[in-house]
């Protein structure tokens, strides 16, 4: 083969020489492009997290209600808690799971009806109320559960003929049975006790109603409640002992002034590594915590349920709850209101050195329920060995007796 000649030779250097200018334009172009793409993909993995990302939708509060907790972030919770005289349905805590959606049904507060359990007797029309209710009375019936018959004057049997005897001298004497008194048309009207004595608090002769009866009266107790005539006292039934109770299966009756309540103590569910065994109907205790849960070593050892008849109006101030403990193996114990429905009408003081005191300090009007949460803590150096909950439950009566 003939080797090329001199501008041969030239022109093939050149050619490979433009070849490799174009392959390293092309290469230049691609690394560029490698280089921008990475940019961007780093610049995409540096950047924050969206909050759309991270919380789920916004959550409102019930009406008569509030909502505890404002974080929505994935893994928080929030809590829901109704006004006095409210109850709430649906669930108490909503937690913001993964998929950025709430655990649990939607919440909301529902009036408590005071008139559900019928009070107002002989066909009286209940009237609900801010936890409390009037009854409507219909013609012929009075009283605050419409038991009272109301009887009218014109009624024969409330006048009758005197006793009349003539005199030696020709005079005419006339007299009435007790609890009669002669009028001037010569007629024996029936003294009216009720009305003469019962309106005035000085003079009332009987605790709760009064009926007027044909030369006398009779004292008439409410529902719930029987008369003791020797005492002219209204003594109250306990329809938990006698079985005269409406619970169901499963709940447990209390009784209170004038009724009764079906109660059904519960223990909080596990939360935090947290949970409650049920050692009595009154009663839920801790389970053993696992080592490394601050959160379950925080929370209370006990919880009990106390349920507490109460008659209304009671004079103040009026210990109605103790609180200690029998095995006490630190140096101090604290007690503290912690929660409840109506807890602006107690206090908590200490007693002794083992002793807490729950008390009465403002007269309630009935028919109320009043809740309140109770603390007892005990610390040895100032370093909590354990708490217990006392959660109180006050039934008051519309009655003072």
């Amino acid at each position: 083969q003939e080797c090329l000649n001199r501008q041969q030779a030239l022109s093939v250097v050149r050619q490979m020489q433009k070849l490799l200018v174009a392959q390293e334009a092309a290469q230049l172009q691609s690394t560029r492009g490698l280089r921008h793409q990475l940019s961007v993909l780093q610049s995409h993995l540096q950047r924050p997290a969206t909050k759309r990302n991270e919380i789920c939708p916004q959550l409102a509060a019930p009406l008569n209600g509030r909502m505890l907790g404002r974080s929505l972030r994935v893994g928080h919770e929030v809590h829901f808690v109704c006004d006095a005289g409210f109850q709430l349905v649906g669930s108490e805590t909503r937690a913001c799971r993964h998929n950025r959606t709430w655990s649990g049904t939607q919440t909301f507060c529902r009036s408590i009806d005071d008139c559900s359990s019928n009070p107002c007797a002989n066909s009286g029309t209940c009237v609900d109320g801010n936890q409390s209710y009037t009854c409507l009375c219909p013609p012929g019936w009075s009283g605050p559960s419409c038991q009272s018959p109301i009887f009218s004057c014109s009624n024969s049997s409330f006048s009758r003929q005197p006793r009349c005897a003539e005199g030696r001298s020709g005079s005419r004497r006339c007299s009435c049975d007790t609890g009669f008194q002669l009028q001037p048309g010569g007629v024996c009207q029936d003294v009216d006790e009720c009305q003469l004595y019962q309106s005035s608090p000085q003079t009332q002769i009987c605790l709760h109603d009064c009926l007027n009866l044909p030369g006398s009266y009779r004292c008439l107790c409410p529902p719930g409640y029987l008369f003791h005539a020797d005492r002219n006292a209204c003594e109250d039934v306990n329809e938990c002992t006698g079985k005269q109770h409406n619970c169901s299966q499963g709940d447990l009756c209390i009784n209170t002034f004038g009724g009764h309540r079906c109660v059904r103590p519960k223990c909080p569910p596990p939360r935090h590594n947290t949970s409650y065994v049920k050692t009595s109907a009154f009663q839920c205790e801790r389970n053993p915590c696992p080592m490394d849960s601050r959160a379950c070593h925080l929370a209370a050892n006990s919880i009990s349920f106390h349920y507490l008849p109460l008659q209304a109006n009671r004079t103040v101030p009026r210990v109605l709850f103790k609180m200690s403990t029998t095995r006490f193996v630190g140096d101090s114990l604290r007690f503290a209101i912690t929660g409840g429905r109506g807890q602006g009408v107690f206090t908590v003081r200490r007693s002794d050195r083992q002793t807490g005191e729950l008390l009465l300090t403002s007269p309630v009007a009935g028919p109320a329920t009043l809740e309140v949460e109770l603390e007892m803590s005990e610390f040895s150096h100032k370093v909590l060995l354990g708490k217990h909950i006392f959660k109180v439950t006050a039934f008051v009566s519309p009655y003072v007796f």
